[in-house]
């Protein structure tokens, strides 16, 4: 687990913390809430209105003196969760706007905070200068894994869009349901690495890397 801890320490620094630039702290906020929001609506459309509550909605409308057939009964199931869905792109464009202005941000933070520099600092350290070796291995690691979240972030955003707006892209319709399987098998993939970058926040502040949370909501040391 300790590869994958965030460290609370750059390469060549002894007890120092991590400088968090404020756009870096917004964005972590704000992006943790709209992916959260994001999951919420899956999990409610897989749970509450998948095929199988038709049955439940057919019989609590009959006992509520109302004749309903099994299709009428799918319609209003259909209904329920085509609104939820509705939420869950505009949770969609909300990421696709973030993503942006991550990318925009990344423009304009200091050269040592950027995500490349970081990789290349650590590459450098452990593979060519071999120093530091264990600290570098850690930060190229934990760095690569960002670097896959965020092209994981852009797929999501790119396939997310395809699919709001496929009555417009011309798209053959079994293009986009494969576009939909893919969005869907990304969206356990980002959830994994949120449950893999939780843990590890918890087992580093419980060893070196103490003040890592602070440091992301206070913006670390100067």
């Amino acid at each position: 687990m300790s590869i994958i801890e965030p460290a609370n320490r750059e390469i060549g620094a002894i007890k120092k913390g991590k400088k968090y630039a404020p756009a870096t702290r917004l964005w972590h906020r704000l992006n943790f809430i709209i992916i959260s929001g994001s999951l919420f609506t899956v999990l409610i459309n897989s749970t509450l209105f998948d095929g199988t509550q038709r049955s439940f909605v057919k019989n609590e409308l009959i006992n509520a003196g109302v004749s309903i057939s099994d299709k009428q009964a799918g319609a209003v199931t259909h209904g329920l969760e085509d609104q939820v869905w509705g939420i869950h792109i505009y949770f969609g464009y909300a990421l696709a706007a973030l993503f942006l202005f991550r990318l925009i941000a990344a423009f304009f933070m200091p050269h040592s905070q950027k995500l490349f520099p970081k990789l290349k600092k650590a590459y450098q350290a452990y593979v060519i200068l071999k120093k530091e070796r264990e600290t570098a291995k850690h930060e190229l690691v934990v760095k690569g894994l960002y670097l896959i979240f965020y092209l994981l972030l852009l797929i999501m955003v790119a396939t997310g869009l395809l699919l709001a707006f496929e009555d417009y892209t011309g798209i053959p319709e079994n293009i986009n349901h494969s576009i939909k399987e893919f969005h869907g098998f990304c969206m356990y993939l980002i959830l994994g690495f949120i449950v893999l970058h939780l843990a590890g926040v918890f087992f580093a502040e419980r060893k070196d890397g103490k003040g890592i949370v602070s440091d992301m909501i206070n913006g670390g040391e100067n």
